[in-house]
C-alpha cells in the first residue's frame, strides 16, 4: 500500500489539526482508522478468495490428472489380462498335448526351472541367515574396540556351539585308571 513513514504521518497530523480543528480531530481520526481497518479486511478477504479459487483450480487439474492416470492403468491392466488369457489358452493346448503323451519334450524345461527355483531359495535363505547374524552383532550396545580389548564376544554364536565350546573334552588318560 502507501509507504508512510513517521515524518509523513506527523506532517499529515499537523495539517489535519490546523484544517479540522482540535475538537473534531479525534472523531475524524477514529473514523479514518475504522475506514482503514475495513479496507484492510476487504483486501485480505479478496486475497483469500483469489487464493482459494487458485487452489480449487489446482485441485481440479490434479483430479483430472489422477483420473487420466487411473484410466490408463485400467486400460493397461485390461490389456495385460487379455494377453494372459491368450497365453493361458495357448498353455492349455500344451498341457493337453502333455497329458496325451507329448510330455517328454517339456520335462527338461520343468527340471531346469525347478533347479533354478531351489538355488534361488537356498541363496535367499543363506542371505537371510547372514543378515540376521550381522544385525545381532551390529546392534550390540558395546563398541567393537571395547570387546576386543576386554575379551567380549565379537560374533554371534549359537547355543549348541557355546555348549560344545565349554564342554569338557574327554581325554585319553582317565583320572581313575
Amino acid at each position: 500500500m502507501i509507504d508512510l513513514g513517521l515524518s509523513k504521518i506527523a506532517i499529515i497530523g499537523v495539517v489535519a489539526l490546523i484544517v479540522i480543528g482540535p475538537e473534531k480531530l479525534p472523531k475524524v481520526a477514529r473514523m479514518a482508522g475504522t475506514l482503514y481497518g475495513r479496507a484492510q479486511r476487504y483486501l485480505n478477504q479478496v486475497k483469500s478468495e483469489v487464493s482459494r479459487e487458485i487452489e480449487m483450480e489446482e485441485l481440479k487439474n490434479l483430479q483430472k490428472e489422477v483420473q487420466d492416470a487411473a484410466h490408463s492403468v485400467q486400460q493397461s491392466v485390461e490389456k495385460s489380462m487379455h494377453s494372459v488369457e491368450n497365453s493361458i489358452s495357448g498353455n492349455l493346448a500344451e498341457v493337453e498335448n502333455a497329458w496325451r503323451g507329448d510330455a517328454s519334450s517339456h520335462e527338461g524345461q520343468y527340471d531346469a526351472h525347478e533347479a533354478m527355483l531351489r538355488a534361488t531359495n537356498d541363496d535367499l535363505a543363506r542371505k537371510a541367515r547372514e543378515f540376521r547374524r550381522k544385525k545381532l552383532v551390529r546392534n550390540s550396545a558395546i563398541p567393537g574396540w571395547y570387546k576386543q580389548r576386554h575379551g567380549g564376544k565379537l560374533h554371534v554364536q549359537s547355543a549348541a556351539a557355546r555348549v560344545a565350546r565349554f564342554r569338557p573334552r574327554a581325554s585319553s588318560s582317565s583320572f581313575y585308571s
